[in-house]
């Protein structure tokens, strides 16, 4: 039986068993520094209410929206104290904790967004996910967080037109050293400060998704928009370990299927937003610049081998970018 089915199973049982359970009702807190109407907080709400079907109304969850419970950083403690029952956070925050979170937020890593959902759908996904359980945190989902790709004052058609740009990036070593292997000049600053840094010359160009690029307003400044999809990392969905081992058999699958259930639901959501924030900017005279990857991704070897030095993670590498 497939680990699917057998949670599907799993569920149908734990449905009676919650229509005989005595517990009392319970609202879990969830944890997410996005706006009220953004995806992976509608998506949550999505799962509150498929996870309050499901049982009858004894188990909701209330997300809190815009940082309400603090930083992605301070909700991580409190996630792992049970203080928070469940957080939407970015793999890049989970990397330091979760090692093999590192994978999928490196660089070129996955081929297209396609390429990305087979892979976290599947059991590499599944395994990514298990490796935050030793720390305290049950990874249950992948929400999609958008393509990364370089928005730039003058165009960069290939890799050669990068070299000597002064491009924005986040405060991040990995980012930092991306950025150097590519020939341009780093230059870490806060995304509130990006749109001044494009008017003023001190910046040449960035990196980000279309739903930031539009609503930063920095496509009104840096007019080429280079779809060179250099990161894909994504949000994870995950519980507190120890609220969820209070819970019985029935209860984690029926957890762990709201969860997964939850993502179509999300990804349908982001695309939206994603269309949305491309037609502005398409329409608004950027030009959109399909470019060759493959000399991108060639020059990411060495940052590889400095950050992912161990074995099982060169594996985990190997084995994503060889799924077709």
């Amino acid at each position: 039986m497939s680990y699917m089915n057998a949670i599907a199973s799993a569920v149908v049982a734990g449905a009676l068993a919650f229509g005989a359970s005595q517990a009392q009702a319970r609202t879990f807190r969830a944890a997410d520094v996005q706006p009220p109407d953004y995806p992976t907080v509608k998506a949550v709400q999505f799962m509150s209410e498929q996870l309050s079907k499901a049982t009858n109304g004894k188990f909701s969850i209330k997300v809190y929206p815009s940082s309400q419970l603090g930083s992605e950083k301070d909700t991580i403690e409190q996630i792992k104290l049970g203080a928070i029952d469940f957080n939407r956070l970015n793999s890049g925050t989970l990397n330091t904790i979760c090692p093999a979170m590192t994978v999928p937020v490196m660089p070129f890593v996955f081929r297209d967004i396609d390429h990305m959902h087979r892979v976290l759908d599947g059991p590499i996904g599944d395994e990514i996910l298990a490796d935050c359980t030793p720390h305290g945190m049950i990874g249950l989902a992948f929400y999609d967080s958008g393509s990364r790709s370089f928005y730039t004052v003058k165009p960069v058609r290939s890799l050669a037109d990068l070299k000597g740009m002064k491009i924005r990036v986040q405060q991040s070593d990995v980012w930092v050293d991306m950025i150097k292997l590519l020939g341009a000049n780093a230059t870490p600053m806060p995304t509130g400060e990006v749109f001044t840094g494009l008017k003023t010359g001190l910046i040449d160009g960035a990196e980000n998704n279309w739903p930031t690029y539009q609503t930063s307003h920095a496509y009104e400044v840096a007019k080429f928009f280079s779809l060179d999809d250099h990161s894909m990392a994504p949000d994870v969905l995950v519980m507190s370990k120890k609220v969820y081992d209070s819970f019985t058999p029935d209860e984690q699958a029926l957890v762990r299927k709201t969860a997964k259930d939850s993502v179509p639901y999300m990804r349908k959501l982001w695309k939206e937003l994603e269309d949305q924030s491309k037609d502005i900017v398409v329409k608004s005279g950027v030009e959109v610049i399909t470019v060759d990857k493959a000399p991108f991704q060639a020059a990411m070897k060495p940052l590889y081998q400095k950050y992912l030095p161990d074995p099982k993670m060169q594996d985990m590498l190997r084995r994503i970018q060889e799924t077709k």
